[in-house]
């Protein structure tokens, strides 16, 4: 498709890839705030933790964004557009190290939920690859909420 004019559903579809790629870069940036700056008895553990997820939100930020140009679409490339486009929240700085898990639940359902949303507009845009690589991540981040729940005893 590339160099093509996008149908009305590969459009849709490339402002889903797009809010995925852009939650995703708030998100690697908020994991490394939250790397660098965790206190407490769990530090290197949580320590760990975020460096793991981090390098995992750049895998998917790369997955995606490669995924869009294969299919003919732009995808964000500057941190004030992903900004603008994310349904995500920087970090705020104050955050102890319960509330960094948190608000990383909090973001995997986001995430989730906008996810499962992509998947069936790739559907209507009859692009089972991106689907499989939306739901794929899906996947993970459904695991990674599991266990960050688990971590905070709920």
């Amino acid at each position: 498709m590339t160099n093509q004019v996008l149908t009305q559903s590969e459009q849709a579809l490339e402002k889903e890839l797009n809010l995925q790629i852009a939650n995703w870069t708030v998100l690697y940036t908020k994991l490394h705030n939250f790397h660098w700056y965790v206190k407490g008895s769990n530090f290197f553990r949580l320590h760990e933790k975020f460096e793991e997820l981090y390098n995992e939100a750049a895998n998917y930020i790369d997955e995606i964004a490669e995924r869009l140009l294969a299919i003919g679409g732009r995808p964000v490339a500057t941190l004030s557009d992903s900004l603008a486009v994310a349904t995500l929240s920087e970090a705020t700085g104050s955050e102890d190290a319960n509330a960094m898990v948190e608000s990383i639940i909090a973001d995997f359902k986001v995430l989730g939920s906008e996810l499962k949303h992509g998947m069936k507009i790739a559907d209507e845009a009859e692009d089972q690859a991106s689907g499989d690589l939306l739901l794929g991540i899906l996947s993970t981040i459904e695991k990674h909420s599991w266990m960050l729940n688990s971590y905070l005893g709920k």
